[in-house]
């Protein structure tokens, strides 16, 4: 096979550009997948990408074959120092740790693990403080174990990377199962897996967890969900080679068969453990596989055979073995032996020793500081809601201070305009027969209600000089604006010939010359009245000048940001009885948004006022920014 042409063409060298990590963009592929990239990658011109082969073969390898794992990460690191290239070089360090740990050089785990930590970028972190974490898992060191993966799980958080969060949950799922705190391990377990199925891909910690949780459900003596589990966790164990994981749930399905008196299939169990163990070469696994058979043996009375097995597990587990928590394991189960077979000063002997290891493993600050630890995660996620909820609240106080406001600043209006309604009517009747007089009042009055709106929004613009909160300004501006609006329909009601209508396309060229002048886009923003003249009453006119004020606002303030040029348009027409309006401008637009300025005063104002004259509103936001309205017609006087 051509080593340039890749299978599934996940890789193009040609272009060294696209190559799709395995357990990270896929998990379809098998080994001859891995065997073409091994074939191929000398060839890729591009380091990093060259690097990346490497390393994800390195990492791969390492769950079934340990040597060929660390001669791709020895050759990695050969080649990234003779470029002086120190981020692969760590990420290199990163899986070298991962490798010499499960060869049981923990000390030169560590070293590895730590110098890979000043020379990764941030979104290594997470993988680095993994192996570090199984280290002091190892080692017996549980507190630092929960230490660091504490530490990651706030780090995945803050980087808001889903796997790495995954992989610290089912962490803290496994320490909480070692210190029998099943419920807790349970549930911690579930939600890593529930964050894994998000990805959709089957991977090495992905299997891992599974075990974890069989783990909890055998413990809790569930053992239909434990079988559905391991039985999960080998399937796919199996499909990629993970002998890692298979030792450790066939180690586990040794109990649950034990449990449920299947000895025939608890030895089968046993052996493909201990067949596993041999092929990765792996002495914690093959030492935990004894320890499984012997406690089997001891189940059925096999003493002898039992004393051999766990013998052999404890010969395997060297003075640097460090698991405190498995050899105890293996030394309570030889005391058990050894008083199944009457050998009673060995057994005494045994379960000194469990005892010793117990102490030093299990100790009360060590339970104590892992509580406190999940005390403190459990605090912080109560505070981070807190915190949401009282950042809700301040927003709807400061909304419901500003709607107050507003309604008491068009309650004045309100109660200004029904002083001067109450004395003009008074004014009508007493000069009824007077038509002339009638007629020169009733413009003094519109005079008066204008100047009074004046007055008001002098008012409302000085107070909006006295206040810090921009949010606040601008709604007393906008407020402002509104007031102007109405106080101009007065304005050409006893400025024109009648008192009862108003023309609205002079009343809008007007409008728009005062807006053009308060957000400055004269000469840059021009506004079109494309419309023949057209008079409304005043009980039409206000709510359509207030809604044209408001999308005019709307325009000139967010349509052209950035000083930018265009037009906006305003029409208003009369066809077959209905009255239609339509202002439009061909700005930016707001794209993936149904409401004309979000979900502030103003496009609760449009709405009301369209209700208020029986109409109907469509928005277009495809070519800038079009709103249009049907209502239903109102005469003038």
């Amino acid at each position: 096979m051509n080593p340039s042409s890749v299978v599934g063409q996940l890789v193009y060298f040609e272009k060294d550009t696209v190559y799709n990590r395995v357990f990270v963009d896929t998990d379809n592929f098998g080994e001859s997948y891995l065997d073409t990239l091994a074939t191929a990658y000398p060839l890729i011109s591009n380091d990093s990408l060259k690097f990346r082969v490497l390393n994800d073969l390195a990492y791969y390898w390492h769950t079934r074959n340990l040597v060929k794992s660390l001669s791709y990460v020895q050759e990695g690191l050969s080649l990234t120092r003779s470029v002086n290239n120190e981020l692969w070089e760590g990420r290199f360090q990163i899986t070298e740790g991962a490798v010499l740990l499960r060869m049981e050089a923990l000390d030169s785990a560590r070293t590895s693990l730590e110098s890979a930590l000043g020379k990764v970028r941030k979104a290594d972190l997470p993988l680095a403080y993994t192996q570090l974490g199984y280290v002091f898992e190892r080692e017996g060191e549980l507190s630092k174990a929960a230490d660091i993966a504490m530490e990651t799980l706030h780090l995945a958080k803050e980087l808001n990377d889903k796997r790495a969060l995954a992989v610290a949950l089912s962490d803290l799922s496994n320490l909480f199962w070692k210190q029998e705190r099943y419920e807790e391990a349970l549930e911690y377990g579930m939600e890593s897996l529930a964050i894994f199925e998000e990805r959709g891909l089957q991977d090495l910690d992905y299997d891992f967890t599974l075990y974890v949780v069989g783990n909890s459900y055998l413990a809790l003596n569930n053992y239909e969900e434990a079988l559905k589990f391991y039985e999960y966790s080998i399937a796919i164990g199996e499909r990629y080679g993970f002998y890692n994981n298979l030792c450790d749930v066939y180690i586990s399905m040794v109990y649950l068969e034990s449990f449920l008196n299947s000895f025939e299939a608890a030895e089968e169990a046993a052996a493909n453990a201990i067949k596993y163990a041999t092929l990765l070469e792996n002495n914690f696994m093959l030492m935990r596989s004894w320890v499984a058979m012997g406690k089997l043996q001891n189940l059925q009375g096999k003493y002898i055979s039992a004393i051999q097995s766990l013998e052999k597990s404890i010969e395997v587990a060297t003075a640097d073995f460090g698991d405190d928590f498995f050899l105890s394991e293996a030394y309570e189960a030889l005391g058990k032996a050894y008083a199944g077979n009457h050998n009673y000063q060995e057994a005494y002997q045994a379960y000194s020793k469990y005892n010793n290891l117990q102490k030093a493993l299990f100790t009360a600050e060590s339970n104590q500081h892992v509580s406190q630890l999940l005390t403190e995660y459990d605090v912080a996620q109560k505070e981070s809601t807190i915190m949401v909820q009282e950042d809700q609240l301040k927003k709807e106080k400061s909304i419901q201070r500003l709607l107050g406001l507003i309604a008491g600043l068009l309650l004045l209006v309100l109660l200004l305009l029904y002083n001067t309604i109450q004395t003009n009517k008074k004014k009508n009747r007493l000069l009824n027969k007077q038509n002339t007089e009638k007629e020169f009042l009733l413009k003094e009055i519109h005079h008066r209600v204008k100047n009074n709106l004046e007055i008001v929004s002098s008012l409302l613009a000085l107070q909006a000089e006295q206040l810090e909160d921009l949010n606040l300004v601008d709604a007393m501006e906008k407020s402002q604006h509104r007031v102007h609006s109405m106080s101009m329909v007065h304005q050409k009601l006893y400025q024109g010939k009648s008192l009862s209508s108003i023309e609205m396309k002079s009343y809008f060229v007007n409008l728009s010359d005062y807006l053009g002048d308060i957000y400055d886009t004269k000469g840059r923003v021009k506004i079109h009245c494309e419309m023949e003249a057209l008079e409304l009453d005043i009980d039409s006119a206000i709510p359509i000048g207030l809604i044209v004020n408001e999308l005019l606002t709307n325009a000139l303030k967010y349509a052209f940001p950035e000083n930018g040029h265009g037009e906006v348009r305003i029409r208003l027409q009369n066809k077959s009885g209905i009255l239609q309006l339509e202002v439009s401008d061909n700005g930016v637009g707001k794209k993936n948004q149904n409401k004309i300025t979000g979900t502030g005063f103003g496009s609760q104002l449009i709405g009301l006022l369209t209700r208020q004259l029986e109409g109907i509103m469509t928005l277009n936001i495809k070519k800038g920014t079009a709103v249009s309205f049907q209502f239903q017609q109102y005469k003038a006087a």
